[in-house]
C-alpha cells in the first residue's frame, strides 16, 4: 500500500531511496544462483535468506568486511576468490533499474529539482551505484550507510540528506521509500514521504508540478 503524507508548500527537492524504488527487487532466480554459488545446504533458500539479513544493518553500516560479512552468513571464512564471486553475485542482485522510475526523474531534473540519493548499501555496492549513468545523470548528491557509518531510520541519516539537498525548509522535500519505518522516521523530522508500493503513476503524481515546469521550460 502506498501511503503519503501531506504536504501543502509544494516539492522543491527529493530524498530518493534506491533498492525498491530506482533499484528492482532481485528476482527469485537471482537469490538461487547467489545461494548456489554459497554452497548453500540442499539449496534451501529460505534458510539462506535468513542468514543473508541477519548481519546485513552491520555490514550495510560499514561496521563489518567483505570477509567478515560472508563469514558470517557462511558460517566460515570463503578464500580470496570465492569472496569475489559471492561479492559481484550480491551486488548484482541489487543493480538492476525501474526504466520507469527513471524516466520520471529524468523529467524532474531537466526541472532543476535537486535530487540526493540515500541508501542503506555495503561499500562495494556504493561504488558500483556511483560509477552508474543515471547515478552521475540524476542525483545531486549520494550518500550511503557504508559511507555515513549508520542506516536509515537512523535520524543522522536524513539531517545528512536534508543538508546535501540545500534546502531550508524539511517540508518542501520529498522523502521516498519502500519501507514503512524509514518513511516513519523522515516524517518525524518533518519531511512530507511517500512510501513507495512500486507504482511509478504514485511517484509522478507527487512530482506532477516539478514535471509540468520541466515541459514548459
Amino acid at each position: 500500500m502506498t501511503r503519503t503524507s501531506d504536504s501543502r508548500t509544494g516539492v522543491e527537492a527529493l530524498i530518493l531511496d534506491y533498492n525498491g524504488v530506482a533499484g528492482l527487487h532481485p528476482p527469485a532466480a537471482m537469490w538461487t544462483r547467489l545461494a548456489d554459488l554459497a554452497e548453500w545446504p540442499d539449496r534451501h533458500l529460505p534458510s539462506f535468506q535468513d542468514a543473508f539479513w541477519a548481519p546485513r544493518n552491520a555490514y550495510d553500516a560499514g561496521q563489518l568486511s567483505d570477509l567478515a560479512y560472508w563469514a558470517k552468513v557462511l558460517g566460515h571464512h570463503p578464500g580470496p576468490r570465492w569472496l569475489r564471486t559471492l561479492r559481484d553475485a550480491d551486488t548484482a542482485l541489487w543493480t538492476r533499474t525501474d526504466p520507469h522510475v527513471l524516466n520520471i526523474l529524468y523529467r524532474a531534473r531537466a526541472a532543476r529539482l535537486p535530487m540526493v540519493l540515500l541508501s542503506n548499501a555495503p561499500a562495494h555496492l556504493s561504488n558500483v551505484l556511483d560509477a552508474t549513468d543515471w547515478r552521475h545523470d540524476l542525483m545531486t548528491d549520494a550518500l550511503y550507510s557504508a559511507r555515513l557509518g549508520r542506516c536509515k531510520p537512523d535520524p543522522a541519516a536524513y539531517e545528512h540528506a536534508l543538508a546535501a539537498t540545500g534546502a531550508d525548509d524539511p517540508a518542501r522535500v520529498l522523502f521516498v521509500d519502500d519501507r514503512e519505518d524509514n518513511c516513519r522516521a523522515a516524517a518525524e523530522l518533518g519531511l512530507p514521504t511517500l512510501h513507495y508500493a512500486g507504482q511509478p503513476a504514485d511517484l509522478e503524481q507527487q512530482l506532477l508540478p516539478v514535471l509540468a515546469d520541466s515541459i514548459g521550460s
